[in-house]
């Protein structure tokens, strides 16, 4: 599954505990991280400084659901389960 236009639930929903560039201590779940752009897509992706955690996660429909609305529901849900 390709990534959805517009989503952006992976860069808001859950927590990143590693360092991101302009993000020293990572981000906390439900902040979009600073790298968010405003079509909602990763500014880094593709870059040397995309962070491991964030290259390693790969967009599936049991993850990301059918809507942007099953994505953040059902990486919320994720980030509470494993909190």
């Amino acid at each position: 599954m390709e990534c959805r236009v517009g989503c952006g639930a992976c860069c808001i929903v859950p927590s990143i505990s590693s360092p991101l560039p302009g993000m020293p201590d990572g981000k906390p779940a439900g902040e979009a991280c600073i790298h968010l752009t405003a079509d909602y897509r990763c500014g880094l992706f593709g870059r040397p400084e995309r962070p491991a955690v964030c290259e390693r996660f790969q967009a599936t429909e049991s993850l990301c659901g059918d809507s942007r609305q099953d994505a953040f529901a059902r990486l919320h849900r994720l980030e509470v389960d494993t909190a």
